[in-house]
């Protein structure tokens, strides 16, 4: 049995790490209601650009001339997974969801004998990923000295993705990121991100024209080709706000509960420590009234 001095010496350490819990449950509350805002704020922008893109590319896709960004390369063969995750720890599952919904694509597009390469934005996701997929790996980023998301952060990721599409080291890219669903519920997801015309025909919903004819000044394929590099960073900056959303909603979570386990654990202790120290008062006592009763 552990001695007065271990019990008190172990509940002085839960109560620090309370106080510490309590601390970053406090901040990452703070943080959330920011993140929020943000990651709300962008969705009506990023769907807004996804409706003029779709009309856009309803005329385009099927033309000679049309950008490979928005229709492809015509080949299947090489993927780009771009992997969003934290650069910090302690935010419950946050990471390994987004790590094990990358996993399972990759080992789904193995099956289909595809080439993989992964890109990582976020220093926890290539730590995992490191070491299943090491080879597959390209690139990681890591966002710890951004102090906020910008759309500079968006520019540069997205800028090196278009530098490895036009040098032909892959024909589609898929973006694995998690939404933001509520402070509780953040749910992993994976979407194409370029050719852009596959991502517009599976998340974007077509707005009704109404039989409505427009014409595009100058042209459509030169509006496209200012627009798509745009629309490619819209995207990633939104999944990124929606990821600093999710991450600081499941660390708030995480230290919540830890928080209230650190205080279960101290009651328990304080029961242990009273009864042993009751115990060790009976006894003494015993000891005493033995010996009076010896003389």
């Amino acid at each position: 049995m552990a001695s007065l001095k271990d019990l008190k010496t172990r509940i002085d350490s839960v109560k620090s790490t309370q106080k510490i819990t309590k601390a970053m449950q406090m901040v990452a509350a703070a943080k959330l209601r920011r993140a929020q805002e943000a990651a709300e704020s962008a969705r009506p922008y990023a769907e807004r650009m996804g409706s003029v893109m779709a009309n856009l590319s309803t005329t385009m896709s099927g033309t000679p001339g049309a950008s490979p960004l928005l229709v492809g390369t015509g080949a299947d063969d090489t993927r780009l997974l771009v992997v969003m995750t934290a650069d910090r720890g302690l935010c419950g599952g946050f990471n390994t969801n987004i790590v094990k919904k990358a996993r399972e694509r990759v080992q789904a597009l193995k099956a289909e004998g595809k080439s993989i390469k992964i890109m990582c934005v976020g220093k926890k996701g290539a730590e995992q990923l490191k070491r299943l997929f090491g080879p597959y790996i390209v690139d990681s980023i890591e966002l710890s000295g951004e102090k906020t998301i910008t759309g500079s952060t968006a520019i540069m990721i997205g800028d090196k993705i278009r530098h490895m599409f036009e040098a032909g080291e892959f024909d589609t890219c898929e973006l694995i990121s998690s939404e933001f669903v509520s402070v509780i519920s953040q749910k992993p997801r994976a979407k194409v991100l370029i050719p852009a015309k596959d991502a517009i025909d599976e998340g974007v919903e077509r707005p009704d024209l109404a039989g409505a004819v427009y014409d595009a000044e100058p042209d459509e394929e030169s509006i496209l080709n200012v627009l798509l590099p745009r629309y490619v960073d819209t995207v990633i900056l939104s999944s990124l706000l929606e990821n600093v959303a999710g991450e600081m909603g499941s660390k708030m979570a995480a230290m919540d509960n830890a928080t209230r386990n650190a205080g279960e654990l101290i009651d328990k202790l304080n029961i242990i420590y009273n009864r042993t120290r009751q115990a060790q008062i009976t006894t003494e006592l015993t000891e005493i009234i033995s010996g009076a009763e010896a003389l």
